[in-house]
């Protein structure tokens, strides 16, 4: 059972931890697929998937080559694991259901969508609002 301090922290049985991070994901070969359903579906999977997790999404949006999610969760998520776990399940899960969509960007039935690559780090409280409204603008230039 984990709650929020008056100061906005979380403890839990054993621990007080504020853990915020921005994680960026590229889809491959920096294809501009993230728009319409596709981007839909991706970012409903990603919502769902860190909810299962129990994880805070703050800021979530992007651009068509990539998503910037700025999210805080607890010491027991390793970033590594949650970027690998987001990225085969939406891709999963787009290749399912929308693959016919997906195709115009990947040679066949490749299983690619995602880069290998990603990007993450943590957020102090004092950078916490410049990074929140940086990904606010993704998509607005």
């Amino acid at each position: 059972m984990r709650r929020m301090t008056k100061d906005g922290y979380w403890l839990n049985r054993h621990s007080c931890f504020l853990l915020q991070y921005h994680l960026v994901l590229v889809t491959k070969y920096r294809n501009p697929v993230l728009t319409g359903r596709i981007k839909d579906h991706v970012y409903h999977t990603i919502r769902s998937t860190m909810e299962e997790k129990n994880i805070h999404i703050i800021e979530m949006n992007g651009e068509a080559d990539h998503i910037h999610i700025l999210f805080e969760c607890g010491p027991e998520i390793a970033p590594l694991t949650l970027a690998t776990v987001l990225k085969t399940r939406s891709a999963r899960f787009v290749r399912r259901d929308l693959m016919e969509e997906v195709k115009k960007y990947y040679w066949s039935d490749e299983p690619l969508f995602w880069s290998k690559s990603y990007f993450v780090c943590t957020i102090g409280e004092n950078n916490k609002d410049a990074v929140e409204k940086y990904i606010q603008n993704q998509g607005n230039k």
